[in-house]
């Protein structure tokens, strides 16, 4: 996630936005190093706190920040979760528990040039009625790619 941060920082730049980025990811020791570093190379504010600070105040520091600097765009990096703790129908929970509290304006699906599938990205976009606007396919700023579910739905469900 705290690649494609920096990758979707970088894009909403080259589109003339000013953005901000949260570094609400306290868990993982690196993350807010590297969401600084992202932060850095695209010349964009990082709103960050210590080690082990309260995500969600970290968050809510850099949305008030952000509205005071009439910032167009705000990221909020978010600690992660491995794939075997969470089954999909928590993932659902996840997402819908989010929409509500911040209202999400779409989403993202990376690392596609692994093993990953994207398949609940399907059942998260129906259920919240979101568009699916990039997916991330390698580690490069240009991997970063919008969404076509022509090409997606070639890639999970092959015809041969």
């Amino acid at each position: 996630k705290t690649t494609t941060i920096g990758k979707l920082a970088q894009r909403f730049k080259e589109e003339g936005l000013s953005v901000m980025l949260a570094a609400g990811d306290t868990f993982r020791a690196a993350a807010v190093e590297q969401l600084k570093s992202w932060g850095e190379r695209n010349g964009v504010p990082v709103v960050a706190q210590g080690p082990g600070a309260d995500a969600a105040a970290v968050v809510f520091d850099a949305l008030q920040s952000a509205r005071a600097k009439q910032v167009d765009v705000l990221i909020a990096d978010t600690a992660g979760r491995l794939h075997t703790q969470h089954n999909l129908m928590e993932e659902l929970n996840q997402a819908r528990e989010f929409h509500q509290a911040i209202g999400i304006s779409g989403i993202v699906v990376t690392k596609l040039d692994g093993t990953a599938r994207g398949g609940v990205l399907f059942g998260i976009a129906h259920e919240l009625k979101l568009p699916i606007r990039f997916i991330g396919v390698g580690e490069s700023a240009k991997d970063l790619r919008p969404f076509d579910a022509g090409t997606f739905i070639n890639a999970i469900l092959p015809i041969e």
